[in-house]
């Protein structure tokens, strides 16, 4: 057994948020001098279930072993969501980070373009199309779509933005498309409340304590919310059938196939996470 190789491929399971006990699993089927295997876990967010099936093969001149890609299916009532993520050097999407895409919900990322040069962009799943391996086209929106996150939490009364060392915990939260639960501070008057980031709309989702969406006209404190209950992320997947028929300009939103490429001796390119 190649023991830097799997060293290498356990620290890439704990980087990408697998439980630990997937690392043994790991060594034991490489121990075995298998061609290829799976491994599969499930977690648990809340209500949702999210089951993964993480794709091992091993080199055909070595003894070396790569882990290529998981698929991803979250469990939302009778609803089933899927993609396939794509994983290249311990790089890509996190197990969190997957189960928020598919929820809905953006998450921010540094990524590669075909010349290989780095750059950053919000990436969210558009669940009105799919592709011919089963996988949602993924949009992006890039720098130059303008989005500040900075400045959409801060046209709310956020508490937390008072202090540094809480900011930074809230926008690195929101940056990997978590809901987050922040405060509602003004005139004396103190509110629990959740936010998520929205790029698409260059602002931030409002929820209150109950998790029903608060209207942007509407979020003030104290005001009764009459909505029903709106999961986050969901106005996000309602809405894709009518936004995505709208162009939006090749400067500022683009759309990939996968998270990286099919298989890495094709010439079809991906972004690179």
């Amino acid at each position: 057994m190649n023991t830097n190789n799997l060293e290498f491929l356990q620290n890439g399971l704990k980087y990408l948020g697998f439980d630990e006990k997937l690392g043994i699993e790991l060594a034991k089927n490489i121990s075995e001098g298998k061609a290829d295997f799976q491994l599969k876990e499930q977690k648990s967010y809340g209500n949702d279930k999210m089951d993964t099936a993480l794709h091992f093969r091993k080199s055909d001149s070595s003894d070396m072993y790569f882990f290529n890609k998981y698929d991803a299916t979250v469990k939302k009532g009778n609803e089933d969501l899927n993609q396939t993520f794509y994983i290249e050097k311990n790089k890509g999407v996190t197990l969190k980070e997957a189960y928020n895409l598919l929820s809905g919900r953006s998450v921010n990322k540094d990524l590669v373009n075909k010349d290989g040069e780095k750059y950053n962009a919000w990436i969210q799943l558009n669940f009105s199309e799919k592709d011919k391996y089963g996988n949602h086209p993924v949009k992006q929106y890039h720098a130059n779509y303008g989005y500040d996150l900075a400045q959409a939490v801060a046209k709310h009364p956020v508490k937390e933005l008072s202090y540094p060392e809480q900011k930074d915990k809230l926008m690195s939260s929101l940056e990997k498309g978590n809901v987050q639960s922040v405060t509602f501070s003004k005139d004396g008057k103190e509110e629990k409340m959740f936010i998520e980031a929205n790029p698409q709309y260059k602002t931030v989702n409002v929820f209150d304590g109950h998790m029903k969406e608060v209207k942007q006209e509407n979020v003030k404190l104290g005001q009764d919310v009459k909505e029903a209950p709106v999961k986050a992320g969901e106005l996000e997947k309602k809405a894709a059938k009518s936004i995505d028929k709208k162009q939006p300009s090749k400067n500022n939103t683009q759309e990939n196939n996968s998270l990286l490429p099919k298989k890495r001796t094709s010439n079809k390119k991906g972004m690179h996470l």
